[in-house]
């Protein structure tokens, strides 16, 4: 069966509808955009806009197969830090 998106451009989602797909609240995404520790985000006039490919992504660097999996990657909490390591950034933006 044919992709019916198949051709269309990719699905944006603004915060409040980016925080219920992720499971968070409005206020915590917005955080993590404060802090830039949150998924890429781009805006449009004064909206801020969110890919359902970054939203995923973002998600996916937590990954853990078992609380001992050291892969290296882990998504921040939404505060702020002392320093972001110059690779989580790269890694945010890539």
């Amino acid at each position: 069966m044919p992709d019916p998106n198949a051709g269309l451009p990719p699905r944006y989602l603004r915060t409040p509808e980016a925080a219920r797909f992720l499971g968070l609240s409005g206020r915590t995404l917005e955080k993590h955009r404060t802090y830039g520790t949150g998924p890429r985000y781009s805006k449009i006039g004064g909206r801020v806009v969110y890919a359902i490919e970054d939203l995923q992504a973002w998600v996916s660097r937590g990954e853990k197969h078992s609380t001992s999996d050291d892969t290296g990657e882990e998504v921040l909490p939404a505060k702020r830090h002392a320093a972001i390591s110059p690779a989580y950034v790269r890694k945010a933006r890539s």
